[in-house]
């Protein structure tokens, strides 16, 4: 185990139970603001590569298929 780990493992153990809650609800923010960034990154990949396709010669081909 990382040595990071260990020591938020130690500082968990130290804590009162009824703050174990409040730890959680930071951990779970902390997680969801990484997910949070990867779809915010995945948004941006997908909308830099729309202006590949909106171009006119693409829109006149497709027109008559």
């Amino acid at each position: 185990m990382s040595t990071a780990k260990s020591i938020l493992i130690k500082l968990i153990d130290q804590i009162p139970e009824s703050q174990i809650p409040e730890v959680i609800d930071f951990i779970m923010f902390l997680k969801n603001k990484k997910d949070n960034q990867v779809f915010k990154d995945l948004i941006c990949a997908s909308e830099s590569s729309i202006g590949f396709w909106d171009n006119d010669i693409d829109d006149e081909v497709w027109k008559n298929v």
